[in-house]
């Protein structure tokens, strides 16, 4: 039997891996959705013009719909509220919804900063307390899914990384340019715990979910589940590795900034250690395995 997968933002880093990983899989039909990039076989689509997803639902009808379009930067979503708000909170709402019309399985894709850092390791039915209007706005997109969809997914992620189309596409690949700059001073967080992910495990899980979950009699994919991978490190100890893997021997400057900040430069908070369990995914069947962080990023660098 053959399904259909639609994957919003399907140009972002999560997104185009997602979309490719459906197109890699046997008796799946991928549809990659976007908006200001919608190119290379993209569909474009409006996520906020309701007529609009009536119409994609009603000419498409897809199985599966997994929404990874978001605004992920936080100190952006500080910025600009109601942007965030629409986003984040409201577009999720809304397809949980038309999903859930047209008989599909949706799967909301959010993030660890729903918790406050202070009391890890956060399995699925720990209280959220984000600390920022980020945060806020993407714990909002789970409860709208989840209230207009009981039969939807929600998966947390922590910070990803993946093959980036611009420099400091993700908040990884955004450090090489100060490791590679030996000759100006840097200051790098070496206190925030992160549990850097790669985005290809994530949308092998998420394709996972997404084919288990078709079906109104399979439960086993309803709620809230969390996925990372478990080496932890803070962004000193990740721009400390790029160095080693790019020979570069002096890293004196990058210094270690060992105070954890009420703010970062943006005036945005953000939480000490939000490591994931991935207890519930376990139990429910889907493989959790993680390329090592190292081994993934040496052969990205030294191939480009």
């Amino acid at each position: 039997m053959t399904i259909t997968v639609a994957v919003t933002g399907a140009s972002g880093l999560l997104g185009r891996q997602v979309l490719a990983e459906a197109q890699s899989r046997e008796g799946v039909d991928a549809i990659g959705l976007a908006l200001t990039r919608a190119e290379n076989g993209l569909r474009k689509l409006d996520l906020t013009d309701e007529s609009a997803i009536n119409a994609f639902f009603q000419n498409a009808r897809p199985d599966a719909i997994i929404h990874c379009a978001a605004e992920r930067r936080p100190d952006i979503a500080a910025t600009n509220p109601d942007l965030a708000e629409r986003l984040n909170a409201q577009v999720p709402g809304m397809l949980a919804r038309k999903a859930k019309e047209h008989g599909a399985f949706m799967i909301y894709v959010s993030t660890d900063y729903v918790f406050d850092g202070r009391n890890p390791p956060y399995g699925v039915t720990d209280e959220p307390n984000p600390l920022n209007f980020y945060g806020r706005t993407k714990l909002a997109g789970e409860r709208e899914t989840l209230s207009e969809n009981p039969n939807a997914a929600v998966l947390r992620v922590p910070l990803l990384y993946g093959q980036v189309e611009y420099a400091g596409e993700s908040a990884v690949d955004v450090l090489l340019g100060p490791v590679r700059d030996t000759s100006k001073q840097t200051k790098m967080d070496d206190i925030q715990d992160r549990f850097p992910t790669c985005v290809e495990d994530v949308a092998r899980v998420l394709l996972d979910m997404a084919q288990a979950g078709i079906g109104a009699d399979n439960k086993r994919m309803h709620g809230i589940f969390h996925l990372s991978a478990k080496e932890r490190m803070t962004k000193y100890a990740i721009s400390l590795m790029f160095a080693q893997i790019l020979g570069i021997d002096n890293t004196d400057h990058l210094v270690a900034v060992r105070e954890l900040p009420k703010e970062d430069a943006g005036g945005v908070q953000r939480p000490g250690d939000t490591q994931l369990s991935n207890q519930a995914l376990e139990e429910a069947g889907i493989t959790t395995s993680f390329v090592p962080f190292k081994q993934w990023w040496t052969k990205y660098l030294l191939k480009s």
